[in-house]
């Protein structure tokens, strides 16, 4: 898995940087009810997101649990806790919005996923509205050769999969509200580097959380290799948003 701490520095810069921010943050922005006056951004990493999340009126907090990823977005001048977005240190009905972009396809453990998103519906005012993004690694790669390599791979039941989430919203009191796509720009990948993430074990929901042994990942890495043009990036993704609100 990917050390946040170490990679704070340089991860934007690996993950579509400014134009993927601003597209996830106009998603985020046009779910939230005209109202909204707080926003509680989990998993807000760099911060590149969260500070794009403004309109008059709308008050952003962001909180991670990588002490680097926490540096990064308050030096961009984000209100930032270091905690876990399973136990959030907020007391109940206390934000108007919580959103998680790019952060529960990380948590292999549904009950880690489904405590997360009892969490955001603790802290939400009646009214309030939960955003996150779902089946995050399916939206890279759709229809490539890649994807062929891949799909056999990945592990049913991944974490942030739409139908277990919206599970998890019900027990939290939240109903689905609302919906919107984006593109990831700067995130069209090549085989060659789908193939050294493979062996970096950056694919959350990719394989059996038990794993296959080294012998079947290098194998599967060797495959990925193999295609045709391994240097030239596939299409770019398009995330899925969804939105809950707290009845």
């Amino acid at each position: 898995m990917v050390d946040y701490d170490a990679e704070a520095e340089a991860y934007d810069a690996t993950r579509g940087g400014r134009p993927r921010a601003e597209a996830a943050a106009r998603a985020v922005l046009g779910l939230l009810p005209p109202d909204t006056a707080t926003l509680l951004d989990l998993g807000c990493g760099t911060g590149i997101v969260t500070t794009r999340l403004t309109r008059p009126g709308l008050r952003v907090f962001g909180l991670d649990a990588s002490p680097g990823m926490a540096r990064m977005a308050a030096g961009r001048g984000v209100p930032v806790a270091l905690a876990s977005a399973a136990a959030l240190p907020l007391p109940d009905a206390r934000v108007d919005a919580v959103s998680a972009v790019w952060l529960l396809h990380l948590l292999r453990d549904p009950g880690a996923v489904a405590a997360v998103v009892a969490e955001a519906g603790r802290v939400l005012r009646p009214g309030g509205v939960f955003i996150t993004t779902v089946d995050k690694d399916a939206g890279h790669d759709v229809g490539s050769d890649v994807d062929e390599v891949l799909a056999p791979h990945r592990w049913a039941g991944a974490s942030d999969e739409a139908g277990a989430v919206t599970a998890y919203a019900a027990a939290a009191g939240l109903r689905p509200s609302g919906r919107a796509r984006f593109r990831g720009h700067g995130q069209g990948r090549t085989p060659s580097a789908v193939a050294a993430g493979v062996l970096a074990g950056r694919y959350a929901s990719l394989l059996d959380p038990h794993g296959t042994g080294p012998t079947a990942t290098e194998a599967l890495a060797a495959r990925l290799r193999a295609l045709p043009a391994p240097d030239t990036p596939r299409g770019e993704p398009t995330y899925d948003l969804r939105a809950f609100t707290r009845i």
